[in-house]
């Protein structure tokens, strides 16, 4: 009977140990997407306004528009939604997509304005925002190390406030440099509050854990977010413009169009790293992720598009990572204390079991 015991404790170990590196696959390529997917895209928007590129709505655009690619991945599924469910998910793709198209055009115009080095760093003070939206959205817990992290990652982002942004990959007067700067620091903390949204939309109204709830949150709020953009397209008049921007366009018409293509197809790559990562972990995961991978772009901008990696902009890219860094201890702590209490709670199965069989047999 024991002997029975013991291979049914380590059947269910080695299931767990199963489920456990599936999982960790899995946040490998939904962090994998994360990262290359926003540096290509970031790289490739500010070549569009090196190139000549001046439609902010056209940069909008490109960031929500490609979710198409994803379409083949909406499988049929058998589950049965009723009514009011349907209701309530289409309210929920239609708040976000909204809030993606002012998150996108408010990153449109930061990159505008930016050089790839600040503008990536900037993006970074998304985590504190993150922090402080799923504290009292999500329930969030604060610790030492987070609250080291919020402080490091402030401290990196008010340096920024007195780089200028002359010498880089762009040129612009101090004042655009400013409103950059702001619209930067507005997308940050609207995108932190999209991802907690996601999370709340995820556990209260979706309540589903399979591939396609990730493919439909992409796709869906990418649709509502497409449809205002080009509202606002033809609202301000910009479509008017397209073809002269791409007849003057320094790299040539064809590649105009393929700037756009590839940038609408790195976005929606990384959208769905993001929304597979709040789907399995937490917005705040996926965020952590996020700010992680933004020093590949300034590396990649600094060796492309010749940015200046200057001293202030070095150090805050060290408070950045450092900070980024002193987030991912506490989630290894955290995943630790997991483990802790799955080995507990199997050991106490194994001797309850034990105990059963023993009664049973005296």
């Amino acid at each position: 009977m024991e002997s029975e015991v013991k291979n049914s404790t380590e059947n269910a170990e080695s299931s767990s140990k199963r489920s456990r590196l599936k999982w960790w696959l899995q946040l490998s390529l939904y962090g994998f997407f994360i990262v290359a997917g926003q540096s290509v895209a970031t790289l490739l928007g500010r070549l569009y306004f090196n190139n000549g590129g001046k439609s902010k709505w056209i940069a909008t655009l490109v960031q929500v528009v490609g979710f198409p690619v994803l379409l083949p991945f909406q499988w049929p599924s058998n589950n049965i939604t009723n009514p009011s469910s349907m209701i309530n998910l289409a309210s929920v793709y239609l708040v976000l997509g909204i809030l993606v198209a002012g998150d996108c055009m408010l990153y449109s115009i930061g990159l505008q304005y930016l050089p790839v080095t600040t503008y990536s760093l900037t993006c970074a003070t998304q985590l504190g925002f993150i922090s402080l939206f799923s504290y009292f959205i999500n329930r969030q817990k604060f610790t030492p190390y987070i609250v080291n992290s919020l402080v490091l990652l402030t401290i990196s982002s008010v340096l920024l406030v007195f780089q200028s942004g002359s010498g880089d990959s762009n040129k612009m007067s101090r004042r655009k440099y400013v409103i950059g700067f702001i619209c930067t620091l507005g997308a940050s903390a609207g995108a932190a509050l999209l991802l907690s949204l996601t999370q709340l939309a995820f556990q209260k109204i979706i309540k589903r854990e399979n591939i396609r709830a990730v493919i439909d949150m992409v796709v869906y709020q990418c649709l509502v977010a497409s449809v205002v953009v080009v509202i606002g397209i033809f609202a301000s008049g910009d479509w008017k413009k397209v073809r002269g921007e791409m007849e003057v366009y320094r790299s040539g018409k064809l590649s105009y169009i393929m700037n756009l293509v590839w940038t609408s197809v790195s976005w929606q790559v990384f959208v769905v790293g993001v929304v597979g990562l709040v789907f399995k972990v937490s917005s705040l995961f996926s965020n952590l992720i996020i700010t992680l991978g933004l020093p590949v772009a300034p590396i990649l901008a600094v060796v492309f598009l010749h940015d200046r990696l200057t001293g202030l902009k070095a150090v805050a890219l060290l408070l950045a990572m450092w900070g980024s860094f002193s987030y991912i201890y506490q989630h290894y702590l955290d995943d630790l204390k997991i483990k802790e209490k799955q080995t507990m709670i199997t050991s106490n199965d194994g001797d309850a079991k034990v105990t059963r069989i023993v009664n049973q047999s005296g």
